[in-house]
């Protein structure tokens, strides 16, 4: 009998209890990556209709004239779902996505394309950058106009950072995207540089300007001012300390939080007031104007004598960080209102923008670009960041 209950239960004595099967929780990367496999197995028709809410069909209409305007097998409509399939794909070949759309006719019993991939190469060529400029402007703006009031005191945290995309080694976009000076003839694939506005809560990309790699992020940063409102406040790495853009950005009603660098630490005797513990209220005198600065002597000559800001020494004692200690320059002045403890921790999410271009370049597979041409290579990256 005890044999027979030992076959049909599970014996439970004192102390003893059965372990629960948990999943681990997946990271946001498999979350996304598990969403883009979905989205692979759809057809072009189904695309559009999943998507309708966010990509509307007005912006794939075909124009009255010229290119696109008829209607074929690799119409506006079908080269723009087409495109985005191909950005989906691992793969990422023409031939795949041609494939995909044979099996879509097929599957309506019409008469099937060709397998060539020429037909939908000179359609791609032919689909207009402005076209994919608008539907990106338009997604982002759905994306702006979703403000988060739990970040810090209500208000829109805009982180920014720049990456670098490679893409074939062609003549066209050697002159596009000249290597570095320091590269060896023959050696080196061109490069060029994203700088990009990310809404630090949600990780929705807000804005973006392309250039080269020898474009300084911080002329790339002020194309994208229009992206800011009112409110909102700026997160950046030391990359972005200026007088300059902190100024004008505080004149814009945005506040900043970035690492200083380039301008030693002030002394706690040479500051206006000591807020509290590390956490100093100071003053910035008006740089000298150089050769090296990107900015006008008219410009400089506009700038204010001094610029108050907060500065505040953060201490690491986590693990794994390559420094111990660094300081932070904000224009949010008020300690009462912003504490130096939640500044510090917002500072600490800015390594978030990293996972969001991770996402993009890594997970999206635009780390390395496939287009052989500059009008095509700024197509990808659209099309990229439409995805």
């Amino acid at each position: 009998m005890i044999e027979l209950i030992m076959k049909n239960h599970v014996l439970l004595l004192p102390n003893l209890r059965l372990p629960q099967a948990r999943k681990s929780t997946r990271t946001s990367q498999q979350l996304l990556a598990d969403k883009v496999k979905q989205m692979k197995l759809k057809s072009f028709s189904q695309l559009g209709e999943c998507l309708s809410q966010f990509i509307p069909a007005k912006f794939l209409q075909p124009t009255d004239s010229g290119a696109l305007s008829r209607r074929r097998f690799f119409c506006k409509e079908n080269t723009f779902w087409a495109f985005f399939l191909q950005v989906l794909d691992a793969d990422g070949g023409c031939k795949e996505v041609v494939r995909k759309f044979q099996a879509t006719v097929a599957m309506k019993s019409k008469p099937l394309p060709s397998s060539s991939t020429s037909a939908y190469c000179r359609a791609r060529n032919k689909l207009d950058e402005s076209c994919l400029e608008s539907v990106l402007k338009h997604v982002s703006g759905l994306l702006q106009s979703s403000h988060d009031a739990d970040q810090l005191n209500g208000r829109r945290v805009i982180v920014v950072d720049g990456t670098g995309v490679s893409m074939p080694d062609t003549e066209d976009n050697q002159q596009a995207w000249p290597k570095q000076n320091f590269q060896k003839p023959g050696l080196g694939f061109p490069q060029a540089s994203i700088c990009a506005c990310f809404n630090l809560r949600n990780g929705a990309l807000l804005s973006y300007e392309l250039g080269n790699k020898k474009s300084h992020e911080l002329p790339m940063l002020r194309k994208q001012w229009g992206t800011f409102e009112v409110g909102d406040i700026f997160l950046g790495d030391k990359g972005f300390c200026s007088y300059f853009d902190q100024h004008h950005l505080k004149e814009r009603g945005v506040d900043s939080v970035i690492t200083l660098a380039r301008r030693k630490p002030i002394a706690e005797a040479q500051a206006i007031k000591a807020l509290g513990k590390d956490d100093l209220l100071i003053q910035w005198p008006k740089p000298k104007k150089n050769k090296a600065s990107s900015y006008t002597v008219e410009d400089w000559e506009k700038l204010p004598e001094h610029l108050p800001l907060r500065q505040i020494k953060v201490t690491v004692n986590q693990v794994g960080f390559r420094v111990r200690s660094f300081h932070i320059i904000t224009t949010l002045l008020d300690p009462a209102i912003y504490p130096a403890s939640e500044i510090a921790e917002l500072y600490f999410q800015r390594w978030d923008v990293e996972l969001f271009f991770r996402d993009i370049k890594t997970t999206m597979g635009m780390d390395i670009l496939r287009c052989k041409t500059p009008a095509m290579v700024r197509k990808e990256i659209l099309m990229h960041l439409i995805v």
